[in-house]
């Protein structure tokens, strides 16, 4: 049975928790901390991205530009619901937001906010596994394989889920050391 068809499942599931990890932020500012906030407007909701310009001016500092001006408040709003802990400050130019420095009792909540995170990957992973195995355990049972290709199957899955769970770690592991630093 060829897994490649259901690579590209795994491949979301990672692809989605690149995503989940970017959006903790750690001591230095980035647009992705800020892009998927999802913003109640005109009553639509939109990822932050798709309602105004992120910039980061300096490395501490990210500017969001909307495009629409009437859009500030309702922005204002999803900053500060999100987890993110910042406080939105509005001028002329935009909303600032101004990340203050870590602090440790703050970093292990993020550490522990990513070891969640993490788990949920796996957990989808797993899902995933389900339901290839079920597949196979079928089409044996209909005898449209043998078998030793659904114990061979079982192999080839097993070490396609052990490598998307390295990939994921792999993952953890780079934003766990920038949370820290």
């Amino acid at each position: 049975m060829d897994l490649n068809q259901h690579k590209k499942e795994f491949e979301k599931i990672l692809e989605h928790f690149r995503v989940e990890a970017a959006s903790i932020r750690t001591g230095r500012a980035a647009s992705s901390l800020v892009d998927e906030i999802i913003v109640e407007n005109y009553g639509a909701r939109y990822k932050l991205k798709e309602l105004a310009t992120i910039t980061i001016p300096e490395p501490k500092t990210i500017l969001i530009q909307p495009w629409d001006k009437s859009a500030i408040s309702a922005i204002e709003k999803a900053i500060k619901s999100s987890n993110l802990g910042l406080n939105p400050v509005s001028d002329a130019q935009g909303i600032r937001l101004i990340l203050p420095s870590l602090t440790e009792e703050r970093r292990k909540e993020f550490i522990k906010l990513l070891g969640q995170k993490t788990e949920e990957a796996r957990q989808k992973i797993r899902h995933v596994r389900g339901k290839i195995w079920e597949d196979v355990q079928e089409k044996e049972k209909a005898r449209q394989i043998g078998e030793n290709e659904k114990f061979r199957t079982k192999e080839d899955l097993q070490k396609l889920v052990d490598e998307y769970n390295q990939k994921i770690e792999k993952v953890e592991k780079k934003k766990e050391e920038e949370l820290m630093s």
